[in-house]
């Protein structure tokens, strides 16, 4: 495998760190891209809308700070490693309070039960943790590598940054504090994830041995394994809760997934129809339509007892669906 030089090291330095002549200009740059990300995803979150949060992905420049994070360890550059991590929190903290404005203006409340959007980022996984692992290392390879540079569009539609904030700023606007915890941890575990597989593809590619480098000959030095073990630390406590909700979700799926079934074979013998089954936080609720007379729930009871979820507390809505014929005078 080939190594970096210390072309490499300068490109990526000038890539992503807020340093030199061109400073004032980058950081210009990186604030107009994020608020403009911020009102994009908050925008496409707010009308269910996938392009739009697409969008937003492409433009938020997020991933620089966040590499920037890992170079400024790898290269032991204090200053620039600071700076960086500054530039993540400032950035995520305006990005929240952006979304937060928008869904003041806002009349109907944006939270998991009535937007799509916002339900896919509430309840993170230990499988969002794998695919942000595996996404930070495409990005920086793609970055220690220029000839594979234009999977970066990719990347930055696969790791999700903004749009977690976004929801974050919305849901906290909403009253939906527990929403917006999970948000905020899907959004920590995707720069967690980058941070670790971005120090280890840097080890990969021996990007240390360039420390060195440096255009000012000045350099405060960084406790690299200090810092990686931080990293290491946070991700394994990250992967905690992930694992929690992950275990939660599966036997969620498959309690509903067998209520279906009891109550889709209890409502054709009654001759009705399930029009949905929903897992809710006091339970599983059940609606059927059908002609009258109402079916008798006590079988479907038994038969949830028998298929062993009878412990759950299930709710049926039964809606009589019957034809009244209105003859004219």
């Amino acid at each position: 495998m080939p190594y970096v030089n210390d072309a490499d090291v300068e490109r990526m330095r000038s890539q992503l760190f807020f340093e030199g002549p061109d400073a004032r200009r980058k950081a210009s740059r990186y604030w107009l891209l994020l608020l403009l990300s911020a009102v994009i995803a908050s925008a496409g979150v707010v009308g269910d809308s996938t392009a739009t949060v697409i969008g937003a992905m492409i433009v938020a420049p997020l991933m620089v700070p966040i590499l920037g994070t890992v170079l400024g360890v790898v290269l032991a550059d204090r200053d620039n490693l600071l700076r960086c991590i500054g530039l993540v929190v400032a950035g995520a903290a305006a990005v929240v309070a952006a979304a937060w404005l928008l869904g003041v203006l806002v009349h109907v409340p944006v939270v998991a039960s009535n937007n799509s959007q916002v339900a896919q980022r509430v309840t993170p996984r230990l499988i969002d943790l794998l695919a942000a692992l595996a996404t930070g290392a495409v990005g920086s390879v793609a970055l220690a590598r220029d000839d594979i540079s234009d999977t970066l569009p990719g990347v930055a539609i696969a790791i999700s940054l903004v749009p977690p904030l976004a929801v974050v700023g919305l849901t906290l606007e909403s009253g939906a504090t527990d929403q917006a915890r999970g948000a905020l941890l899907l959004f920590v575990t995707n720069v967690s994830a980058i941070l670790a597989t971005g120090l280890l593809v840097m080890a990969i590619y021996r990007v240390s041995r360039r420390a060195t480098v440096e255009p000012n000959g000045a350099r405060k030095p960084v406790h690299r394994g200090r810092a990686t073990a931080v990293i290491v630390a946070a991700l394994l406590v990250i992967a905690i809760p992930l694992a929690l909700t992950s275990v939660v979700v599966n036997q969620t799926t498959s309690t509903e997934s067998t209520v279906t079934r009891v109550a889709d074979a209890w409502a054709t013998e009654h001759s009705w129809d399930i029009g949905s089954v929903t897992t809710r936080p006091d339970g599983v609720l059940i609606r059927a339509t059908g002609p009258a007379p109402e079916p008798d729930a006590d079988s479907l009871r038994a038969a949830l007892a028998a298929a062993g979820v009878g412990g759950t507390t299930v709710k049926v809505e039964l809606i009589p669906n019957h034809t009244v014929e209105v003859t004219p005078n």
